[in-house]
């Protein structure tokens, strides 16, 4: 971990929670490079990626269980503290448990579809409720807005396919909770987005590829880039409050939907 220093000031504070390779990743790096102090958050904050970024791009790394209150709470305080309170929350976990995914419902244990939900809908739930206590405090900015706070989908999000009962759950579930929220905060000067990607997300490999580990290699733009997705969110981040989105869909120009 890196060790505290004073907020700076007239730098922005983003805080991306869920720390890996692909959207986190090309977040931290795209508002690092947009003069954004950038904190990470993540249970396991010493992955090599996140270490690389730290050294690339300055981010600070933090530990956090997002599905535990104690944890969130913590987290919030720290960056606080090192940054400063952030004006772009972006909470970018999957949530689902290794199994659960294409199981029927007769097969589904009910443990791991509860630990789907807790992972995905209740952090999504926590890092919501801290970013909104925090940024209520924030002074406007030039686009109108106190703070933004997006929340990475699913296709599941839209539709709820077979054999994907608890995944499908746990991502309506984080709609219904950004809807509610949009309608909650957007009025007193929060921007909420909940952005549904509806398909492959194809990092960058070593190699220079892009791959996703179940769908394979990139192949003419046929996966999302988290490049692009990144610049989505900054876009929203900096929308005016005249015409801020709530839902955004993002998916290849070949996918089938």
């Amino acid at each position: 971990m890196t060790q505290p220093d004073s907020p700076a000031t007239g730098q922005e504070v983003a805080l991306i929670v869920g720390g890996g390779p692909g959207i986190s990743s090309s977040c931290a790096r795209l508002f690092a490079d947009n003069g954004m102090r950038v904190a990470v958050a993540a249970r396991t904050p010493d992955k090599p990626v996140l270490l690389a970024l730290e050294q690339s791009h300055g981010i600070r790394r933090y530990a956090c269980d997002a599905s535990d209150p104690a944890a969130v709470a913590r987290l919030f305080d720290g960056v606080a503290r090192d940054l400063g309170t952030p004006r772009l929350v972006v909470h970018n976990i999957d949530g689902r448990v290794p199994g659960i995914f294409r199981k029927r419902i007769v097969e589904a244990e009910p443990d791991m579809a509860f630990e789907t939900i807790r992972n995905a809908a209740f952090s999504a739930f926590l890092i919501g409720q801290q970013a909104a206590r925090r940024m209520l405090g924030n002074e406007p900015a030039a686009n109108g807005a106190r703070g933004t706070i997006i929340f990475t989908n699913a296709s599941a999000a839209l539709k709820g396919f077979p054999a994907s009962g608890a995944f499908a759950m746990a991502c309506h579930a984080k709609s219904g909770l950004a809807e509610s929220m949009a309608r909650e905060l957007m009025p007193e000067g929060i921007h909420v987005a909940n952005v549904p990607i509806d398909a492959a997300i194809g990092w960058r490999q070593e190699d220079g590829t892009r791959a996703h580990r179940r769908a394979g290699t990139a192949v003419d733009d046929n996966m999302a880039d988290p490049d692009r997705i990144a610049e989505t969110y900054l876009q929203l981040h900096r929308q005016h409050r005249s015409t801020w989105a709530f839902e955004v869909v993002l998916r290849p120009w070949v996918e089938k939907w």
